[in-house]
């Protein structure tokens, strides 16, 4: 609803009539704006509006002022703090006393002073976070981030044998700083460090050590990070189970060594880290192999490399040797001269066989000229009978095929010769002899 200011006197008497304000923030004007009150009015109209909210920080300030204290509280993740104002009843119920650096819960309720316009955060309630709420809460978030595979060994990248060069995430001149670069001078002198120093506790512990780790994971002649602190309490730690660090951790792309605290410590760091180092002097012995060690497995290697190679050639020397012990080696001409024998047995047997067969054949063939001659008319020749032919070579089988004055000729067994013929006489016929 608009307001009307009341006019004022002017000048010769008159009268200035009353201005009407504007309605909202938007509708003022150079030349109808709100006054300061009416401004200060409505800002704390509105802020009395606002519901009260609890908070989670850490109280990094604490000032005692009489009834009234006043403490300043930092984010756990990010460099953002707030100014609180808290009464001393308030402090009296939290039990414990606060002290900088405790982890806490509160009530806040919005306060506006319109004659100072100065804007205060209340603390209707504080509570100290204990340990048993915040391992509930790391918990929690390690069974999430389980659930998510982000502790999967399959994500995990493994170390080079020999890094070229280390990075190194610490706290500025620390134990743990000086643990691992003397650690692994000791095991590999010619070794090379990228350190980065940062909080490794406190509000500016996450937002530090997730930079150096954006720099050195994009560095491509660094081979493995190291992020190491020494040891301390839950709270000092737990910077290292913060949900973001973790996912950086498990999305670099260089390999990431976790060494935080001692052998019982578990941050969160851990789990999702490539290799897990339970203490920074730990680390230093896991990144980079020890000289004289490998020194003294060259010389085993290369001992045993020999005596295999003494074996294989015993071996073949052995091998040689017997087959050089052989007959057939020790007398070469022994294989010659046995079948120089066998090809002469071979000889005398085809001769032999070659005799057997020529003598089979003669008398084969004496058979078959006995048989051949016993039926050969010359074997009738033989005994006194003779072949009369004609002089056309026809045989004289009847006397009368000739007659007196014709030359016939005539073979015996032994030559042949000529005869003419002087008388015929035919031979009677068999029927006429018979009667």
């Amino acid at each position: 609803m608009a307001q009307r200011i009341s006019g004022t006197p002017g000048t010769l008497g008159e009268s200035v009539e009353p201005k009407e304000l504007a309605a909202t923030a938007a509708e003022t004007t150079a030349e109808n704006p709100w006054p300061l009150s009416l401004l200060s009015s409505k800002m704390k109209s509105y802020i009395d509006r606002m519901s009260s909210v609890w908070i989670e920080g850490q109280v990094v300030e604490l000032n005692h002022r009489g009834k009234a204290s006043y403490l300043t509280l930092r984010d756990t993740d990010v460099e953002m703090s707030l100014p609180v104002q808290v009464w001393k009843n308030v402090l009296d119920r939290t039990g414990a006393p606060l002290t900088e650096g405790s982890h806490v819960v509160a009530n806040l309720k919005a306060d506006f002073w319109t004659k100072t316009g100065r804007l205060t955060m209340r603390a209707n309630d504080i509570r100290a976070v204990g340990l048993g709420e915040l391992l509930a809460r790391l918990e929690r978030l390690k069974k999430q981030l389980g659930a998510e595979g982000l502790f999967d060994p399959s994500r995990k990248l493994r170390l080079p044998f020999l890094p070229n060069r280390i990075g190194l995430i610490t706290g500025r001149d620390s134990d743990a700083q000086k643990d691992v670069i003397r650690n692994v001078h000791l095991r590999w002198p010619a070794a090379e460090f990228e350190v980065r120093n940062c909080a490794v506790q406190g509000p500016d512990a996450v937002p530090g050590v997730m930079k150096n780790l954006a720099e050195l994971d994009a560095d491509p002649q660094i081979d493995v990070i190291v992020i190491a602190r020494g040891g301390g309490s839950m709270e000092d730690l737990l910077p290292f189970s913060n949900e973001a660090l973790v996912r950086a951790v498990s999305a670099a792309q260089t390999p990431v060594v976790s060494a935080i605290g001692h052998e019982a410590d578990r941050p969160i760091l851990d789990e999702v880290a490539d290799l897990r180092a339970s203490t920074p002097t730990d680390a230093a012995k896991r990144i980079v192999p020890d000289v004289a060690e490998e020194g003294m497995n060259l010389l085993r290697a290369r001992a045993e490399l020999e005596a295999a190679v003494n074996r294989i050639l015993d071996r073949e020397q052995e091998m040689l040797t017997a087959v050089r012990s052989r007959p057939v080696l020790a007398e070469p001409q022994t294989m010659i001269t046995a079948h120089e024998n066998e090809l002469a047995m071979i000889r005398r047997r085809s001769l032999q066989a070659t005799n057997a067969s020529v003598v089979q054949a003669q008398n084969e063939i004496q058979h078959l000229r006995s048989q051949a001659q016993s039926l050969s008319p010359l074997r009738t020749l033989e005994r006194g009978y003779a072949v009369v032919q004609t002089d056309e070579g026809q045989a004289v089988r009847n006397a009368a095929e000739v007659a007196a004055g014709d030359t016939v000729h005539v073979r015996v067994a032994r030559g042949r010769f000529d005869a003419d013929i002087t008388e015929v006489t035919p031979e009677a016929d068999d029927s006429t002899t018979d009667d």
